[in-house]
């Protein structure tokens, strides 16, 4: 039997409507409207109630999420997951590079979502996937992904409130100078391509801070903090300064020392959305990585 996503929770405000209540724990008028019509049901102390019903101190509330239906075109398929933190809200996996976030034209196979979908369906769980982070198919690292579309839109809130961090490691051409520095400069789409990005006054604003770990001949090892998510925001920040990635072909790098661009995502934090509780996860380097460094 399929599982569906619930929350449950004891009402501690006299006299609050359902409605009220539920409204306190970011459920939209749209999901409501889900819950109402596909197939949920609220619930208080064990018997069903609708939006109006008054509730008491200590009341204890069931909230059942109607079944979620897998995305068109998204495979349900096998794989390995190096999961780093799961509960029944959420899942942080360690993506290895060459693995799309979603299925493409190119790469229609074998992506997060088709590897995280059949996860659920081992599980159980009536959801389709819900990439709160993602990654490029080369950059490896800590991805976040919401178990269902009501978990997905409480982390997209504190996205928009810049309270999802996420930092990256990264290996450049070149002697970066500065030890520390703030680049903030606007990306949108190059005219004469459909996935290459550049600085343009009139892209969107982007924002990176880069520091500086370790220089030696030729690169430099460096610490990036995301303040925007921008479609290949650092790729595009460090090339615009004259130090593109190593392996980045498609923005100057070079791809002698590597076959990807030297990026991998190795740290991640944002706030628990059901829980409240402070969460933050830390990743090593993969090998090829750190052969480079070496």
């Amino acid at each position: 039997m399929e599982k569906r996503f619930q929350l449950q929770f004891k009402n501690q405000i006299p006299g609050q409507l359902l409605r009220e209540a539920i409204s306190n724990w970011g459920i939209s008028k749209r999901a409501l409207t889900a819950i109402k019509f596909d197939g949920g049901a609220l619930y208080v102390n064990g018997e069903e109630q609708n939006v109006r019903h008054p509730l008491a101190v200590d009341d204890e509330v069931t909230i059942i999420f109607p079944l979620e239906q897998v995305s068109d075109g998204l495979v349900p398929q096998q794989g390995v997951l190096d999961i780093v933190y799961e509960d029944d809200a959420l899942l942080v996996i360690n993506k290895p590079a060459f693995m799309s976030s979603i299925p493409s034209r190119e790469h229609p196979d074998g992506s997060v979502a088709n590897i995280v979908c059949g996860y659920f369906q081992q599980q159980q769980l009536a959801s389709t996937v819900h990439i709160v982070t993602r990654l490029d198919r080369d950059t490896s690292g800590l991805m976040v992904i919401a178990k269902h579309r009501h978990i997905h839109h409480l982390m997209s809130e504190q996205q928009k409130k810049g309270l999802v961090h996420r930092e990256y490691e990264a290996v450049v051409e070149g002697i970066v100078a500065e030890d520390k520095q703030s680049i903030i400069v606007p990306i949108g789409r190059k005219d004469t391509s459909i996935i290459e990005r550049e600085v343009r006054e009139d892209g969107q604003y982007a924002h990176t801070d880069v520091m500086v770990l370790a220089r030696n001949a030729k690169t430099t090892q460096i610490r990036l903090k995301l303040h925007t998510g921008r479609t290949h925001q650092i790729r595009v920040h460090m090339s615009s300064i004259g130090h593109p990635l190593v392996g980045d072909e498609l923005y100057g790098g070079s791809h002698t020392q590597l076959n990807r661009q030297a990026l991998h995502c190795c740290y991640v934090s944002f706030m628990h959305p059901l829980s409240k509780q402070f969460i933050q996860y830390k990743c090593e380097l993969p090998k090829d990585f750190i052969e480079i460094l070496n």
